[in-house]
């Protein structure tokens, strides 16, 4: 008896024969376009030639005979440790798609480069959102670091682009909650970093230690007095780690959330229970600014803050930027 699958929305834009080789990998082509003349394969009751683009709810008619050429591929052979949920979820967080790019609202605690012991990240799940792009990362933000991320979808795109980061003629802001307040309310930053230190002084860094120097733009919107602060970040260069540095070792505050370079999680004080009841970093590109690679205009987005920290803002009555 003939089956009929249905398409969800992460399959949508996948052509027919992609997505019958995707789900039976050892069906030879020959067979599949045979299938399809013979009226076997179907989509929604129509005859298909399987060169057609699949939509979500279309309804696909898998042949019985196709039974003896299907198998499940194991996460080691396709290299995915993602589910069609996973896929969907990530899908629900694009603020803008085109032919040449796709910008994510990436959470919190989402790699974005797939490397050991890395399960899911952005590059790779994106692949598999857009099987027919060449996906290309561009820029990157921490994993613990929520908002924006510029992925390209074709080489041309992704050498513009990065060339754009590298120049720092694209531009990033980012907000943050940081425990403590600061004494200058608007300034720049300047000094050294490198494996989580910080030098304001570049004679006095040791010969063994490479550091880079890094810039942050900084400006205070709100405080809490003698609690937190909230502040937005402009960086002008992108070290590893920078803003986190800068907010811990420089201004004196460090990020709310972050584990690594001293902010407060909410266990650590009873008095923020009840707001801060969350474990993640509160640090969030939330505007980005870049030239278009297909025409060269500027393009600005902007995405709102995650739940965990709207939840504060809207508490303590920050302003927004």
């Amino acid at each position: 008896m003939a089956e009929f699958v249905t398409i969800s929305d992460v399959e949508s834009g996948t052509r027919l024969l992609r997505w019958f080789l995707r789900h039976y990998p050892g069906l030879p082509q020959r067979d599949f376009y045979k299938l399809c003349r013979g009226g076997q394969i179907r989509i929604n009751s129509s005859r298909c030639k399987g060169t057609e683009i699949l939509t979500t709810g279309d309804m696909v008619r898998i042949p019985p005979t196709l039974q003896s050429y299907q198998r499940t591929k194991t996460k080691k052979e396709t290299g995915e440790s993602y589910s069609l949920v996973d896929l969907e979820k990530l899908r629900k967080c694009i603020i803008h798609n085109d032919s040449d790019i796709v910008v994510f609202n990436k959470p919190s605690g989402l790699a974005v480069q797939g490397g050991t012991g890395i399960k899911k990240s952005v590059d790779k799940m994106a692949a598999a959102l857009f099987p027919y792009d060449k996906i290309s990362l561009v820029h990157r933000i921490d994993r613990e670091t929520s908002g924006l991320l510029v992925v390209a979808k074709n080489q041309r795109a992704a050498q513009i682009l990065s060339e754009q980061f590298q120049n720092k003629t694209a531009h990033k802001e980012y907000l943050a909650l940081l425990y403590g307040n600061v004494s200058q309310k608007s300034g720049i930053i300047e000094n050294y970093v490198a494996k989580g230190q910080v030098f304001d002084d570049f004679s006095k860094i040791p010969d063994n230690i490479v550091a880079q120097r890094a810039i942050t733009e900084y400006k205070v919107l709100g405080e809490v007095s003698g609690l937190l602060t909230w502040v937005l970040f402009s960086p002008k260069t992108g070290r590893t780690h920078q803003l986190r540095l800068h907010s811990a070792f420089s201004l004196h505050a460090p990020i709310v959330g972050d584990d690594l370079y001293g902010g407060i999680r909410h266990e650590q004080d009873g008095t923020f229970a009840s707001v801060l009841n969350t474990q993640k970093l509160f640090l969030f590109a939330h505007k980005i600014t870049f030239k278009h690679p297909r025409n060269g205009k500027e393009i600005t987005l902007r995405a709102d803050v995650p739940d965990f920290m709207q939840t504060v803002v809207k508490f303590f009555e920050f302003k927004m930027p």
